[in-house]
């Protein structure tokens, strides 16, 4: 019989034991390895089937064993010390606290997922596990961040295979009361809610759930509400499922319902109101537009209060192709907006603006959320290196007349949260070697270049607990094998193979990720003989562990899947090769530490920063990977193997996949298993040992989220807050104004002539040159502008590369014509081809930079010819 109602019936703790909830309320407990033993303590079989989740838990104990517990008085001092080590964490002073300087009172956070934890299942890949572990280290570092995002219903989607190895898609109903959740609530006790206003008078309810992260409050907006009708109810079913309405009012609700949830939340708590928000990826863009519809209720115009919000923005885009940003059609964004549905008060023309790719190689009908993102922030960031190179790039049309290198779009490298991804085996050795609290505060705040300790760890004991870590994987992908295979529906007398599936004294390498075609996770099935080989060879053999997700919508992505399962169904392999279906973070911590080698062969550059291989090399696993995303900011030959790429437009696709499986293969037998295999005098693989230490020493410190989050604050939200306070309402008028005028006036201004002191086209290095400028300001002034000399070597196109930058002073006032002079020495500082030119751009004391307003004026073809602007 199946019941019509389902409700969650929750234990009553005997009263020693209330400590208890408020550990397993706080998701703490799931990077804190003391409050986890202390719930395994519980009841350990209870623990395990309970999927180690303490809410869970403690719902199943029998009332006796708690009684039990409750009476144990080595129990109940265990109990006090962790409840007093959470205290303790959630009230004392850490990094933050501790920095010189006016930071942000507040930092609201936004992303449309959020991977914490698995016993909080709203997450799908790396854009939700790196918000995750963003949170948690903000939390240790004891930054006062307020996450926000919605609460999916089914969240992402499980995976299984049938029996031909096709993904199946299942989506369990997840209920609020049996997660780590709190609602929020109003002071007279009924629950917290927030409305956005849809077309036809309709109203889209959701409720605020509190998930608390550490010392970080994370607000989840659920729309499965009664008030709402069964199409509003359904907005926040799942993770990037429906059309685009669908996802339309998704986006919506986390942006504006958002803020409006942020802003209960403050009201309620007395929370410090956040001085900057941090958009994650595009998705919550519309935030934007709610805080400048707030401003404009204070009574500010709509410029105005666009500069005061753009003023305390930071936008992160994290996608390096334009097909993975949302974008809809306008008419349906503009039935959203306007008069009769949300935001009444700002005219639909003004929000459309913000979004529309007017640009050239735009579509002009199409709104653009990373668009409408970066024109609604005042600093933006990539997520690599190279990827902040791919952002400035691919968004270069949003700031014309600028090379792609000024477009202003910097970058901060991923990083990934040590104290969730690290095996307990691992700390437990670093710990042994300098102390508990020194291996904390290595992992959570980092700070230093290297791990020197490392270099005093026996070899011996590094390569046993690699074997250790490796042995446990074994038995972690046999027990998810049998699962996998009885969901396949094979019976027990077909399974005995299974107990000899991989064998933890071989090489192993893991690939585990979602399964977009660019991530190409059949490439190591180009060659499938030489693959076979790789794996059965009779003293080097391989083994691999794959795992990943197609989106359910994805057929392309699914008979990937299918390929690569059918590969390792094989008899001849299958002890060698496995994929193991429905990846997510519970299988995550036990594949990164069991693995010798992570391999990653993108794309490249469509990885825009790839944070598994982070995680595996802080357990002591050396990374295979193409030079992309962060692996191309920090390889060395130290401590990981680099994958040729034949880069390039002209080389066909297919011939690319061929050459670069070729030299993956070369890789694996030439250099790879040889080291692992080889043996030194002392029986060890001493040169292998060196890598693993080389990255745990080396890589170790820079792939920290700890090194992320304090780069965030120093470099973004730190300057994003004193915009913020500078932004007044009297400056953003003034700013608003000031900026119409100049766009008004920029067609007046003009580069007229250019001369300098050089009487050939030669110099010797170390001379400097008299330069001497005359410019049409038309009608603005000298203070509205910063005339520049741009300088540095230049290439066989005469392009100036590596410029170097120096304003010119004016000189007098307009000459009879109202031309103003400007002057300045110009360095000839490097030797070779040496070019400059010079250009005019507006100047504010409140713009982040020259190139904010995308305007600028540069000496004309002709001038240029006449001026001889080169020096070789």
């Amino acid at each position: 019989m199946k019941a019509i109602r389902r409700l969650t019936v929750r234990p009553v703790l005997p009263d020693p034991l209330r400590p208890l909830s408020d550990l397993a309320r706080n998701l703490r407990w799931s990077w804190h390895p003391e409050t986890r033993d202390l719930f395994q303590s519980v009841d350990p079989e209870c623990w395990t089937a309970s999927g180690r989740d303490p809410v869970r838990l403690l719902g199943t104990v029998p009332p006796a064993r708690l009684a039990e517990l409750a009476e144990d008085r080595r129990f109940l001092r265990r109990l006090t010390a962790v409840a007093d080590d959470l205290d303790h964490y959630m009230s004392g002073d850490r990094w933050y606290q501790a920095q010189s300087g006016r930071l942000p009172a507040a930092v609201a956070y936004f992303s449309p997922e959020f991977g914490i934890t698995a016993a909080l299942p709203q997450y799908s890949g790396g854009l939700g596990i790196l918000a995750g572990d963003h949170l948690k280290a903000a939390s240790d570092l004891g930054v006062p961040l307020v996450g926000v995002g919605l609460l999916y219903r089914h969240g992402y989607f499980r995976q299984s295979l049938s029996r031909d190895g096709w993904q199946q898609e299942h989506y369990p109903v997840l209920d609020p009361h049996e997660l780590p959740l709190a609602p929020l609530k109003e002071t007279d006790g009924t629950p917290s809610h927030v409305a956005l206003a849809l077309p036809g008078g309709r109203e889209l309810r959701a409720r605020v759930w509190l998930a608390q992260v550490g010392r970080v409050p994370l607000l989840l907006l659920d729309s499965d509400v009664e008030e709402n009708d069964p199409g509003e109810r359904g907005v926040t079913d799942r993770l990037y499922g429906g059309g685009s309405e669908h996802r339309l009012l998704q986006e919506m609700l986390l942006g504006i319902g958002g803020v409006r949830a942020v802003r209960t939340y403050c009201r309620l708590t007395g929370h410090a109101a956040p001085e900057v928000f941090h958009t994650n990826e595009g998705h919550a863009g519309f935030l934007g537009l709610e805080r400048i519809a707030e401003l404009c209720d204070e009574g500010l115009e709509f410029g105005a209060a666009l500069e005061a919000v753009r003023a305390g923005t930071v936008f992160t885009t994290h996608t390096p192709v334009p097909a993975g940003i949302d974008r809809f059609d306008r008419e349906l964004v503009g039935r959203h907006f306007g008069p009769d549905s949300e935001l009444p008060r700002i005219d639909v023309e003004r929000v459309l603006r913000l979004g529309m790719e007017t640009y050239p190689g735009g579509e002009p009908n199409l709104f653009n959320m990373a668009v409408m993102g970066l024109r609604l922030a005042q600093r933006a960031n990539g997520v690599s290196l190279l990827h902040g190179g791919v952002g400035r790039g691919m968004f270069a049309g949003l700031w014309p007349g600028f090379d792609a290198e000024e477009v202003p779009i910097t970058s901060v490298t991923n990083g990934v949260h040590a104290p969730t991804w690290v095996a307990p085996e691992v700390f437990r050795l670093g710990a042994r070697q300098i102390g508990v609290q020194r291996a904390e505060d290595a992992l959570a705040v980092g700070g230093s270049d290297r791990w020197d300790s490392v270099a005093d760890i026996p070899d011996q004991d590094i390569w046993e607990l690699r074997r250790t870590l490796r042995a446990q994987l074994v038995e972690e992908v046999r027990e998810r094998l049998r699962a996998s295979w009885r969901q396949r529906g094979a019976g027990t007398a077909e399974l005995g193979w299974i107990d000899d599936a991989l064998d933890p004294d071989v090489l192993t390498i893991g690939f585990a990720r979602r399964v977009p075609s660019y991530k190409r996770l059949t490439l190591m099935l180009r060659d499938r003989d030489r693959l076979m080989e790789l794996l059965l060879h009779p003293e080097r053999p391989i083994q691999i562990v794959v795992a990943g997700k197609a989106h359910p919508a994805d057929d392309g992505g699914k008979r990937l899947v299918q390929e690569l399962v059918r590969f390792a169904d094989d008899p001849r392999v299958r002890h060698r090769i496995v994929f193991l279906p429905d990846y997510g973070m519970a299988m995550a911590q036990k594949l990164y530490p069991g693995c010798d080698i992570w391999l990653n062969n993108p794309l490249r550059p469509l990885e825009a920063c790839g944070t598994s291989g982070m995680k595996a090399a802080l357990n002591g696993c050396l990374n295979l990977s193409v030079l992309d995303g962060w692996w191309d900011e920090w390889y060395q030959p130290d401590f990981g193997w680099a994958i040729p790429t034949a880069d390039g437009a002209g080389t066909d696709p297919d011939r690319r996949d061929a050459i670069e499986a070729n030299a993956l293969y070369d890789l694996l037998e030439q250099r790879i298993t040889p080291r692992f295999y080889e043996r030194g005098a002392s029986g060890l693989p001493d040169r292998w040992l060196e890598m693993v230490r080389r990255t745990l020493s080396l890589l170790g410190p820079k792939v920290l989220a700890g090194r992320m989050v304090r780069e965030y604050v120093e470099r973004l939200y730190a300057p994003a807050a004193e915009a913020h306070r500078a932004m007044d309402p009297d400056s953003a008028r003034g700013l608003a104004e000031w900026k119409a005028r100049v766009r008004a006036a920029w067609p007046g201004v003009s580069v007229d002539h250019v001369e300098t002191s050089a009487a050939t086209a030669a110099a010797e290095l170390g001379a400097t040159l008299a330069l001497r400028v005359r410019v049409r300001l038309g009608d603005l002034a000298p203070e509205d502008v910063e005339v520049q000399a741009v300088s540095g070597r230049v290439d066989s196109e005469d392009r100036i590369t590596d410029a170097a930058k120096v304003p010119l002073k004016p000189v007098g006032g307009p000459d009879l014509e109202g031309r103003w002079a400007y002057e300045g020495p110009l360095a000839l500082d490097r030797t070779g081809p040496f070019g400059y030119t010079v250009r005019v751009l507006p100047a504010h004391r409140l713009l982040a930079s020259g190139v904010e307003t995308g305007l600028v004026a540069v000496p004309s073809g002709d001038l240029v010819e006449a001026a001889g602007l080169l020096m070789r």
